[in-house]
């Protein structure tokens, strides 16, 4: 896949706007949302949102470690304003939370349309992340852009490289904190902040001890096969709010809505948003086979079909963080995964 211009990232970005602005304006069906009891189990809420804070902050770990792996010698030093700008952005992640809190009470007139809309824009955001080719370039190029802006930094001296070093250093973690605040706000409004804060907390943890085994103990992690299983989970995630979603579409008119000759256990539907509606089961089924189907075609262009045409798939090597050299910290922890 070619790699993606900044015309179709805003003309993607014009499309999801123009559709939540069509849903904030759109009117209900007849089926009156607010009588509807659907919520989603405490236990749902907690793991999703601790499987979303964890993944995004293992992708923070991995980015981050590459970026100042070659920070030794005489570049030792300057890792300082790195570890700044990164504390920094953490700090800022909590003012986004705020701020996004501020509009949804902005928006809180919306009623049931607000939970549907901020479902449909984080499925919009996860399936980019959970797209295969996408995450080839949101995870190499991202890396790539922060180690071209380091040697940069590194080359040059006075206060407007030290600034620039901090900036690297936020860069490389904001981005993550800002899709964990987007991806929560969805199950903030179903279950409240008490549910959600317990799941960032466990999340929290996790991350801290990734955290702590990569840049103290210099431990050999298996940072692909980590990467992988939280990416199938998240892919659960993503199945669940999709489901979630989609009733949400169909009880405020938007879809239709055709219930199955079959009954489904109310658990189902409390802990994996699973109901005997046809619309509901057909928007899981297509989210999880995209993310499925994107990744066994990108498997087949990348490996398999360059070995049947005789060429050699190229691989990047695991290295672990503490050993990383400055020669080989431009290629660490670039090998696209999902």
């Amino acid at each position: 896949m070619a790699k993606p211009t900044l015309l179709a990232w805003v003309c993607g970005l014009a499309v999801i706007s123009g559709m939540v602005y069509l849903m904030a304006t759109a009117e209900t069906g007849p089926v009156d949302p607010t009588e509807v009891n659907r919520a989603q189990s405490h236990g749902t809420v907690v793991f999703n949102s601790s499987m979303i804070v964890f993944r995004e902050g293992l992708e923070a770990v991995l980015i981050f470690a590459a970026v100042i792996a070659s920070f030794v010698g005489a570049n030792a030093s300057r890792k300082k304003p790195v570890i700044v700008g990164a504390v920094c952005s953490f700090a800022a992640t909590i003012v986004t939370w705020f701020l996004a809190q501020a509009l949804l009470s902005v928006a809180s007139p919306l009623g049931p349309k607000l939970e549907a809309i901020t479902g449909f824009i984080a499925i919009a955001v996860l399936l980019v992340v959970l797209n295969w080719f996408v995450h080839r370039v949101y995870w190499s190029e991202w890396i790539g852009r922060h180690h071209r802006r380091r040697r940069e930094l590194l080359a040059g001296t006075g206060g407007g490289v030290t600034l620039g070093l901090i900036l690297l250093g936020f860069t490389s973690v904001y981005r993550e904190g800002f899709e964990v605040v987007l991806f929560l706000q969805n199950l903030q409004l179903q279950q409240g902040s008490g549910a959600v804060m317990e799941g960032v907390a466990i999340g929290l943890i996790g991350t801290t001890v990734i955290g702590l085994s990569v840049f103290l103990l210099h431990r050999r992690l298996p940072y692909k096969k980590m990467l992988i299983l939280t990416g199938i989970l998240v892919g659960v995630v993503l199945v669940v709010m999709v489901g979630g979603t989609a009733l949400s579409f169909a009880e405020l008119g938007w879809i239709p809505m055709h219930r199955t000759p079959f009954d489904v256990p109310v658990w189902m539907g409390a802990w994996f948003e699973i109901y005997p509606v046809w619309e509901t089961l057909g928007a899981q089924a297509l989210a999880a086979g995209f993310v499925i189907g994107s990744y066994y075609l990108a498997e087949e262009m990348k490996d398999r079909g360059p070995r049947r045409r005789g060429e050699q798939p190229r691989a990047v090597k695991a290295v672990r963080p503490g050993e990383l050299k400055p020669s080989s910290a431009e290629t660490a922890f670039t090998k696209p995964v999902v």
